[in-house]
C-alpha cells in the first residue's frame, strides 16, 4: 500500500484516508490547497494577517469535518469553509485603516492578476498600481458578490464549484457575479483606462 507522502496519490485517495483519521494525509491535502485557501482568504479581507488567521480556522474546521465529507469537489468543499471563516473575521475585526494592504501588494507573493489562462504574460505585466485598484475595487463589493469574483475571476472556479462552495444557487452565482463585474468595471473605468486583461475578464 502506497504511503501519503507519494507524490501519485490523488485528492481521493488522500481523502479516504484523512477521513479515517489519518493525520499525514489531511497534511497532505493541506500542502496541495494552502496557497488557493489562503488567496481566496487574502482577496476576500484584503489583510495579510486576518487571511492567515482564516485559513488557519478554515483547515482546523476542515479537519474536524473531514469525516462528513461525502463527496463531490473537496477544492469546492474546502472554499466554503475557507469563505465562512472570512465571513466570521469581517463581522467581529474593528473597523481600521487598509494600510497592510500596500504590504500584500508590494510584497510580491500573491499574484493579483485574474484568472484567465488565455492572458499568460498579460497578467505578469499588470502594474503594482493597477493592481492596488482592482483590490480596492474588490473590497468595495457586497462579500457575497466579492466571494464570487474571487473564486470565479481570480481563483478559476467554475460556477458550479463556485454555488457549492458558497451555498448559493447556480442561477443567484450568475447573477450576483454579473452584477459584481458591471460594478467593478464602473468603478475601475472611473479611476482610468480599464487594462485590456481586466476588460476582457469582467
Amino acid at each position: 500500500m502506497p504511503s501519503v507522502s507519494d507524490p501519485d496519490l490523488s485528492d481521493a485517495q488522500l481523502l479516504e484516508a484523512a477521513r479515517r483519521g489519518d493525520v499525514a494525509a489531511f497534511n497532505e491535502l493541506v500542502v496541495a490547497h494552502q496557497v488557493t485557501a489562503y488567496n481566496v482568504a487574502l482577496r476576500t479581507l484584503g489583510n495579510p494577517d486576518d487571511a492567515a488567521d482564516a485559513t488557519q480556522d478554515a483547515f482546523v474546521s476542515a479537519f474536524r469535518a473531514i469525516k462528513d465529507f461525502r463527496g463531490g469537489s473537496f477544492k469546492a468543499w474546502l472554499a466554503r469553509i475557507v469563505v465562512n471563516a472570512c465571513y466570521d473575521v469581517l463581522r467581529r475585526r474593528q473597523r481600521r485603516p487598509a494600510t497592510s494592504l500596500e504590504l500584500v501588494l508590494e510584497g510580491g507573493e500573491t499574484d493579483p492578476g485574474f484568472a484567465d489562462r488565455e492572458i499568460g504574460p498579460e497578467r505578469a505585466a499588470l502594474s503594482a498600481e493597477t493592481a492596488g485598484q482592482v483590490q480596492r475595487a474588490l473590497l468595495s463589493l457586497p462579500e457575497e458578490q466579492r466571494a464570487l469574483v474571487v473564486l470565479c475571476d481570480i481563483q478559476g472556479f467554475s460556477y458550479e464549484e463556485a454555488a457549492e462552495a458558497t451555498g448559493a444557487a447556480l442561477g443567484t452565482v450568475k447573477s450576483r457575479l454579473s452584477r459584481a463585474r458591471t460594478k467593478l468595471r464602473e468603478l475601475l473605468t472611473e479611476q482610468g483606462e480599464l487594462p485590456a486583461a481586466l476588460e476582457r475578464r469582467i
